[in-house]
């Protein structure tokens, strides 16, 4: 999907910039044992930084990526994007509730945030994939991808409900924060997106190109969570139709398959066998609670959960022979690469060696064994090589004695967020909470423990 674009993108405009590093790091592999709930905080913590003291200071949102080891010339520190920046929103609730920052630090950049994303550029209610952080104008993500970027918008507006969930019950300013939210996830016209009303939505379009991009989503992928805002959007709301005709084909989205005996139900698009990057995991999932939630295609707990363990089945028996793939070390997602950035994945053409923490770490619901031994021997082994002051460095390869000091905003918000469901369903329940989120999953025909 749109994440393998990156592949050109960001080989290509790549940066490093200069900025203060967060005022709390931890060295890995100090001589203190830390317990398991321990580690689970300081990793959270640590990564959470990224999103805090990383944070491009006008706008208060995530950068799209920072670079320690400075390795490429051009300087474009002010970058920063909707879909990161939403994940950014959900890991400063995380902050707030466990004491990193105060719950009126955390209310204050949030303020900030709402504020930019008021007067942001914004083409029919959605956001760019970026933006100058300065200036608030779009920066084309590539010629044409110069609007709306619909996908990411769902991750920023899925971010946004968490917000408003939050702080609707609170003080006066909390309140208005939560009424501010509120208008810009109703300001989002996801109807516009059919394109001429059709019953499919669309990515992008641009006022430049129109519809010339011509990418209508279709599942299995990383996108469920914009079809259920869709669904949902008390404003600019979608028919049913338009996910069981578009997203799902008619059906066509279940096509039945097995690795290493887990089973999968849905048809993972762009992937021939066991499931693909462990990104489509995680996205969507971030606030839609995956427990007990099912449609008429599929229980998407027992999918998620075993397109887990098929990633960490594939790296625990290590087929390709890579050095130092284990049942400790595990992980294949989209992520930077030896050479630029790949979407990896569990079969013999994607799995290049290359071990992404975000994939292990972000499923912890799914794999909490397996994701804390990972952690653990990270940390406690590998050290320095992998750990940095945001956290564990997006991606390494001990094949290739390959250990970049860099960051990814759209791989680092997903740990924070997903580690804490895992330990407290903070995220979940906020946004399942949401009743035009109920109401938009039983239009849709779904099942979960949460709909009243």
């Amino acid at each position: 999907m749109k994440k393998y674009i990156l592949l050109v993108v960001i080989f290509l405009t790549g940066s490093f910039w200069s900025c203060q590093k967060p005022g709390e790091t931890s060295t890995a592999g100090s001589t203190k044992k830390l317990s398991d709930d321990e580690l689970l905080t300081l990793v959270q913590k640590q990564t959470f930084n990224y999103f805090w003291d990383g944070a491009e200071p006008n706008s208060g949102l995530a950068r799209e990526r920072y670079h320690v080891d400075g390795d490429y010339p051009q300087n474009d520190k002010h970058i920063i994007t909707s879909g990161g920046g939403g994940f950014g929103v959900m890991a400063i609730l995380v902050g707030m509730e466990r004491k990193f920052i105060s719950r009126e630090q955390g209310r204050a950049r949030l303020q900030k945030i709402i504020s930019f994303l008021e007067k942001a550029d914004r083409f029919h209610g959605a956001w760019p994939h970026w933006w100058n952080g300065e200036t608030g104008k779009v920066k084309p993500f590539s010629k044409k991808d110069d609007g709306g970027d619909l996908v990411e918008t769902s991750f920023m507006a899925q971010g946004l409900l968490c917000v408003r969930q939050y702080f609707k019950d609170g003080n006066a300013e909390e309140k208005q924060l939560a009424a501010r939210a509120d208008q810009l996830w109703k300001d989002i016209d996801f109807n516009w997106y059919r394109k001429d009303n059709e019953n499919v939505l669309y990515w992008h379009w641009s006022p430049n190109y129109g519809w010339d991009m011509n990418f209508a989503v279709r599942g299995y992928n990383e996108c469920l969570i914009m079809y259920v805002l869709a669904a949902s959007s008390p404003t600019h709301g979608v028919p049913a139709e338009v996910y069981h005709q578009g997203w799902a084909e008619n059906g066509k989205i279940v096509s039945p398959s097995e690795g290493f005996g887990y089973k999968l139900q849905l048809k993972h698009q762009g992937t021939q066998k066991n499931g693909g990057p462990l990104f489509w995991a995680h996205y969507s999932y971030l606030g839609l609670d995956p427990r007990g939630l099912k449609d008429k295609y599929a229980d998407y707990w027992e999918e998620n959960k075993n397109q887990s363990l098929i990633n960490y089945t594939w790296c625990a028996q290590n087929p390709k022979k890579y050095t130092g793939y284990g049942p400790n070390n595990w992980g294949l997602t989209a992520s930077y690469s030896v050479k630029g950035y790949s979407a990896h994945g569990p079969d013999e053409e994607r799995d290049l060696g290359v071990i992404s923490p975000t994939a292990a770490l972000s499923s912890m619901p799914y794999t909490p064994e397996q994701s804390i031994r990972a952690m653990k021997y990270w940390y406690n082994n590998l050290n320095d090589k992998v750990w940095g002051p945001y956290g564990f460095y997006d991606a390494f390869s001990q094949t290739d004695n390959w250990y970049p000091q860099k960051y990814l905003a759209i791989d680092q918000g997903p740990i924070v967020v997903m580690m804490e469901n895992h330990r407290s369903g903070l995220l979940w329940n906020l946004f399942m909470s949401a009743p035009e989120i109920q109401t938009g999953l039983k239009k849709l025909g779904f099942q979960s423990p949460h709909l009243k």
